[in-house]
């Protein structure tokens, strides 16, 4: 049984390397994914997710080492969690270095119009982005008034007209308005 503890818990490397190989790796991606671009993130096709699964598979050895103690799996997650908390918190506080890591938005369709050298320094295609505009329920890129890449990757999509379901949200939110004046008059009348 003590075999058994020391080979789950006894680290074959020391802790300040154990710390210090989670951070690089975390630095490395950082700076790795902000080059590649957003495309990387959005996770357009299914290309883009081979390739992040993989690299997570890649770096996996660079984070624990020569370790596969429970103790160094455990520092490495912890490891990198905190290194994640406290960049996340840097960043929110420092705007101007955030834009840095993470880019800022890219317009894709403009006035109905693809942009495509946008799209070419994204490495998006116009049938990708006619793909996601149907993901989120428009017919095609006709229908597309803007389309922009955001910074974490995802496609917004602003339709020229309104959809269904917009154009029903906007007449309920009509009535209920005529409700609250006509709520509002009745209470008026009732008063003194």
């Amino acid at each position: 049984m003590d075999a058994i503890l020391i080979d789950m818990f006894h680290l074959a490397l020391p802790w300040g390397e154990k710390v210090l190989r989670p951070v690089v790796v975390y630095a490395f991606l950082v700076i790795g994914l902000r080059l590649a671009g957003k495309r990387e993130l959005a996770q357009l096709n299914p290309l883009d997710l081979i390739v992040l699964l993989t690299l997570s598979n890649t770096v996996q050895n660079a984070i624990i080492g020569d370790d596969n103690s429970v103790t160094g799996g455990l520092i490495g997650a912890t490891t990198l969690l905190a290194m994640n908390y406290v960049v996340v918190r840097f960043l929110y506080r420092h705007s101007s270095i955030e834009q840095l890591v993470e880019g800022h938005s890219v317009t894709l369709v403009q006035n109905g119009e693809v942009l495509h050298p946008s799209c070419a320094r994204e490495f998006i295609t116009t049938e990708e982005l006619e793909s996601a505009a149907r993901r989120q329920g428009l017919e095609s890129l006709n229908a597309v008034k803007t389309a922009i890449l955001e910074p974490g990757g995802t496609l917004t999509f602003i339709p020229k007209m309104p959809t269904a379901e917009t154009r029903r949200h906007n007449r309920l939110m009509h009535r209920l308005d005529d409700i609250a004046r006509d709520l509002q008059a009745v209470k008026a009348a009732i008063r003194p």
